[in-house]
């Protein structure tokens, strides 16, 4: 609802009966996140009560309860309908097609440059075999190819069959790329067979990420790398006026949503784990200022109706944290982290 307007406040309050002026304010702070002045909260009783949307009942002393009129109920109703249906147009309700997914977000400028990073992190010498694990269609294989030049080669292995095919069909011209059906658990390569590897925010849906490291090492040749860059959801942050709301709904993210959450700041130490020298690690932070840009990378309705079902939210939270991002202004922010990960020279792999 527009927590800036006294009058549709008011009459929220009044939806499950009849209150004075002090509980009415104390349920608008809770509902919203803070008190009305006593000006604007007594000039919207005196506004509603001259429209006849609330009535005065009789009371002790200074309490003087109010409650809805009949008129008042169905402008109340219609209001939050009109809401409601402006919340479901802002804001995606199904899980989108997978690929178109993926293409999405490599189209953003966020996407862009983070993956940029990781290919001047990789540092692709021609003749270079470079490998991309959980390469879904094969978004960055072109580029890929692009660095290894025609005298180098670059893999591809997803495990979806789908994204197998639409990835050969998108690589069909370029006679560098190989795309495979594989398992990043238990890569179908040779020992030492390849210069260069990456995932990108594939380690945070596998699995066990540390088997994949180990994958990825025993498949690396003496001085090749790793780079990898992967997302920290428990660093998701969107502003609202209850920070508790907003925690929550990360929590459920990081909770129920995405398998491995925090792999991203796990990163360095599996990967040292697993045998590798860890040279570098560097934070990206996506800011989001448009709630609609955002949404369509973070799903906020579906995934706020998944966390109210889980019990993470109430109904009741789920909608004003809807409601309050498509009011605006809108503020969220979370980190990846690009990882370089090293087999020293003189490594056996």
């Amino acid at each position: 609802m527009r927590t800036n307007d006294a009058q549709m406040l008011v009459l929220c309050t009044l939806a499950d009966g009849p209150l004075h002026g002090y509980a009415i304010n104390a349920a608008i702070e809770k509902l919203s996140g803070e008190r009305l002045g006593p000006g604007s909260l007594y000039g919207a009783l005196t506004r509603l009560e001259d429209k006849e949307l609330i009535e005065p009942l009789a009371g002790e002393g200074r309490q003087r309860p109010v409650r809805l009129t009949a008129k008042g109920r169905e402008v109340l109703e219609r209001e939050l309908r009109s809401m409601a249906e402006v919340t479901d147009r802002m804001f995606e309700a199904a899980v989108p097609d997978r690929i178109g997914y993926l293409d999405r977000l490599a189209g953003t400028d966020v996407g862009r440059s983070y993956k940029r990073l990781v290919l001047d992190e990789l540092d692709i010498r021609p003749g270079h075999t470079a490998l991309d694990m959980g390469c879904g269609p094969g978004t960055d294989l072109a580029a890929l190819a692009e660095a290894v030049t025609p005298s180098g080669t670059v893999i591809g292995i997803d495990t979806d069959p789908e994204m197998v095919d639409r990835a050969r069909g998108r690589t069909a011209d370029l006679p560098a790329v190989d795309v495979r059906l594989g398992d990043a658990h238990d890569l179908p390569l040779a020992d030492a067979s390849v210069d260069r590897a990456r995932t990108d925010r594939t380690l945070q849906h596998v699995t066990d990420p540390a088997r994949v490291l180990a994958e990825t090492r025993r498949v690396l040749r003496p001085g090749g790398r790793a780079v990898m860059a992967e997302p920290d959801w428990d660093s998701l942050a969107i502003d609202h006026p209850d920070p508790e709301i907003s925690r929550a709904y990360t929590r459920h993210i990081t909770d129920r949503i995405v398998r491995n959450a925090v792999i991203g700041r796990q990163l360095p130490r599996l990967a040292t784990e697993a045998g590798f020298a860890v040279p570098t690690v560097v934070p990206v932070t996506s800011v989001f200022r448009d709630v609609r840009s955002a949404d369509r990378i973070l799903g906020f309705q579906r995934n706020a109706e998944r966390a109210a079902a889980a019990g993470y939210l109430s109904e009741e939270a789920a909608r004003r944290f809807l409601d309050h991002l498509a009011e605006g202004p809108f503020f969220a922010a979370v980190t990846l982290y690009v990882v370089v990960a090293e087999v020293g020279d003189g490594a056996l792999s």
